[in-house]
């Protein structure tokens, strides 16, 4: 039998409606009935090769991921990433102890690969209620840390891109130390989804010990090599920074989401929430500031809430300000919204 996600499946579609209310509890049965309709497709199609495996697991762990975090949605997150191999009692170490510690004190939660080394040092700082772990499985280098071993918030996955998704998902803010192969990977994928627009902007900053030289010669690199061949727009380093003093990261954290709440892309617009609105004669500087970014003859203007969010209600109250973005240069969205946030 072909099988259609649109409703032309007779008695298949009258067991899933039957099946899903028998659940109860579906709050959105429409995406339910397409996920069992996958399955069904994907069963029918199996050839024998690893396939199923893959998205039964895939499934399984982002369902229990969503679960784990929904309890602490209100509460904004920051991933760390860190060598697992740095020693207790290293410069680097101590810093990273420290930025748990600041984070937590300031209401941040922190997630990590909830490893050893610089994992350890956040999560010992954050402490366990304030710790969230996504841990691999690997044939070394897997146990989990103290911190977070027996933790309910700490995740074991299978696949890499499971845990990515995670780390990225739920995150506020990314902050990279110095470290290997598995650090390099996930600030470029971060560094990647922000510049392509597929991850909404968000501070990403890279930790150097005073003097040191990790980040330098990677920033170097993408100068000299990236930059300068035209790979990528000198406008896409806006969306890093390179902090040497656990300070002034957490206090670039803050200064993020001093006005800015959160965006919203509905249909040609962009559309960001904020927690307070800034005056017209700020909004007309914004205009000439960021004109390079804008369509055409577009505009930047205040708003009241869309009827396509009428799904957040708990935001309605914000303020909007709504920008006719050209959707290619994220490195200057970024400063419009570093720049909405010195006010």
């Amino acid at each position: 039998m072909q099988l259609y996600f649109g409703k032309k499946n007779d008695l298949v579609d009258e067991t899933i409606e039957q099946l899903l209310a028998l659940s109860g509890g579906i709050r959105r049965p429409h995406i339910v009935r397409e996920l069992i309709l996958t399955a069904l497709k994907a069963g029918q199609e199996d050839d024998g090769k690893v396939d199923l495996k893959l998205m039964n697991t895939t499934l399984k762990e982002m369902r229990y991921t969503a679960k784990t975090f929904s309890s602490y949605r209100k509460l904004k997150k920051v991933s760390v990433f860190g060598s697992a191999r740095t020693g207790a009692g290293t410069p680097i170490y101590r810093m990273a102890y420290d930025l748990g510690r600041k984070l937590s004190q300031r209401g941040y939660m922190v997630i990590t690969g909830g490893g050893p080394g610089i994992m350890q040092a956040v999560n010992e700082g954050a402490g366990p209620e304030r710790s969230f772990g996504v841990s691999i499985r690997l044939p070394f280098e897997q146990r989990s840390n103290l911190v977070l071993d027996g933790n309910p918030k700490n995740i074991m996955y299978k696949y890499f891109f499971n845990r990515k998704v995670a780390f990225l998902k739920e995150s506020d803010a990314i902050v990279l130390f110095p470290g290997g192969f598995g650090t390099l990977d996930e600030g470029m994928e971060t560094l990647t989804l922000l510049q392509t627009g597929k991850r909404n902007p968000m501070p990403l900053l890279f930790i150097d010990e005073p003097g040191g030289n990790y980040w330098k010669h990677w920033f170097r690199f993408c100068t000299d090599e990236l930059s300068a061949t035209g790979y990528i727009s000198a406008s896409d380093f806006n969306l890093i920074n390179i902090e040497e003093e656990i300070d002034a990261a957490v206090d670039r954290i803050d200064r993020f989401y001093y006005r800015y709440h959160s965006i919203r892309y509905i249909k040609d617009k962009v559309v960001l929430r904020l927690t307070a609105a800034p005056d017209q004669l700020r909004i007309q500087e914004l205009k000439r500031l960021f004109a390079d970014i804008l369509t055409g003859d577009g505009d930047i203007y205040l708003s009241g809430p869309f009827a396509e969010e009428t799904d957040e209600p708990e935001i309605s109250g914000l303020p909007r300000l709504v920008i006719d973005f050209n959707r290619r240069d994220f490195g200057r969205l970024k400063c419009l919204v570093d720049a909405i946030n010195q006010d």
